[in-house]
Parts: C-alpha cells; structure tokens; sequence
C-alpha cells in the first residue's frame, strides 16, 4: 500500500489533501438590513467616527453609474458623495481611512489618491504597487491593498511606498480573486470576488482560515432587485462588532455579528 502511496503524483496527493481538509466555517448572526442604493456600482464599504462611507466605480456601459465616495444614508439608502473623480480617466475602487486621510484606489490607472477626511480636499496622489487596484483596508500602521491576485500588499502610509507583501493560500493553493477588504480583530478579511464567500485570512501566515457562507443574503438581494450583481463591500465596526457588507446594485446593506 505504501509503494502505491508513493507512486501516486504529489498533485494528485495534494487535491485529495484538499478535498478532506475543507476550510473552517464562520457563524454570523443576522442581526437586520437597511436600504441600499441600486444606482450604485459597489466597490467598497468602510466606517469612520461611526459613519459609513461606500465607494463606488462608474463602468462605461452602464451610463447611470459614477466613480465617486461618500455617506451611505442608512436612513434612505441614497450615497451622499464627498469625491467624485473623472469617469472618462478612472474606475473608482476601495477606500479606507487612517491618520486623519482618506485613500482611494482606482482600477487600471495604477493610482491612488489622499484626502484630508475633514475637508476631503485631495492632499496627494501615489503610484500603486500592483497592476491594478481592489480593495483597501488597514491595521492601524500600514495600508493594505488586494490587486485582483492572491497578493496583499502592504503600502507606508507616509512614504505611499510597499513595505511588504503577502502571498493568500487556501489549503497549498493561491487564493486569488481577493476583493473588498476589512481587518477585523488581527485578521484580514477578504470576499472573493464573483462568489458569496469572505475568507479570514492570518497576515502572519497568509493562509485562509475560515470563511463566511454568505450566499442566504446574496439570494435575497436578488430577490428583492434582480438586477443584483456580485457581492462586494465588507465593512466592521469595532465599537458595535458589527459588520456591514453589499454588493453592486443590491437593494439592501446587511449587518451581521460573527459568532466567536
């Protein structure tokens, strides 16, 4: 039996090793909904001082559709736009707040851009470190942005320079696809963009270890709105430990609380 084992390609070995070692799940709780701008083409969620704020990106055969952030109205579900950048030269992507700046990615420009979070005046732009820019999120001291790939990138808020680089794998393989980012209690979580999962990922491994199940949710928005598209926008307040999360069009913003 041995020499069978031995004989057996260590790819093949490693696809059964995955398939018996399925990635821890995550328990939430729902906890209720709030309105939802279906104009709005979802790239990103993030809180500041207990406020919402929800980027958004303009597509060109989608003419309703603006690359700009701002307040999500959780009262109305209207976006209160702060920034609104060019359509015709950029795709807007994820933001993130730190050290009293906004920073806000955008798609295929290879830029970034600060604002003073008070006035949202921009203050300076930055070259990204990836081919493209996704989510955005941070620990406190770095910046931490996914480009599309299994790589997160750790980006010097003062210098806009990287610092580090992350590999993400799930069980061996790279993760790739990752999205909207938030970290939330030492861990970074990341959706995979085009599926209704959120994976926990450990920063000092990078290795995904849980995930969010997320699809009862992304079924009810597009039952409320089919015209609902992919799951995309991850927010936590810490002072509630509370999450937000949306999608491009959804008709509702969801707020969960993970079952430690």
């Amino acid at each position: 039996m041995f020499k069978r084992l031995l004989s057996i390609p260590r790819k093949i070995i490693k696809l059964i090793s995955f398939r018996f070692n399925p990635i821890p799940g995550i328990d939430y709780e729902y906890l209720k909904s709030y309105p939802h701008d279906t104009t709005s083409y979802t790239e990103g969620l993030a809180i500041d001082n207990d406020t919402l704020f929800e980027s958004t990106g303009a597509v060109s055969n989608l003419p309703h559709t603006k690359s700009v952030f701002g307040i999500a109205d959780l009262a109305t579900g209207k976006l209160l736009p702060k920034v609104e950048i060019d359509k015709t030269q950029y795709f807007g992507e994820g933001i993130t707040f730190l050290n009293g700046k906004i920073f806000q990615l955008t798609y295929k420009n290879k830029i970034g851009f600060v604002y003073n979070a008070t006035t949202f005046k921009k203050i300076n732009e930055f070259t990204l470190p990836g081919k493209e820019g996704w989510g955005l999120t941070t620990d406190g001291i770095y910046l931490i942005m996914s480009d599309g790939t299994n790589k997160l990138t750790y980006i010097d808020p003062d210098t806009l320079l990287a610092a580090k680089i992350i590999s993400v794998t799930e069980n061996g393989w790279a993760k790739y696809r990752l999205n909207d980012l938030e970290y939330i209690k030492g861990y970074i979580y990341a959706n995979t963009y085009g599926k209704n999962t959120i994976s926990k990922i450990d920063p000092r491994s990078g290795k995904v270890v849980g995930q969010l199940d997320l699809s009862s949710l992304a079924y009810d928005a597009k039952r409320r709105f089919p015209r609902a598209l992919e799951m995309n926008g991850i927010a936590y307040d810490p002072v509630t430990n509370k999450i937000y999360l949306t999608g491009k069009f959804w008709p509702k913003i969801y707020v969960i609380r993970i079952i430690d």
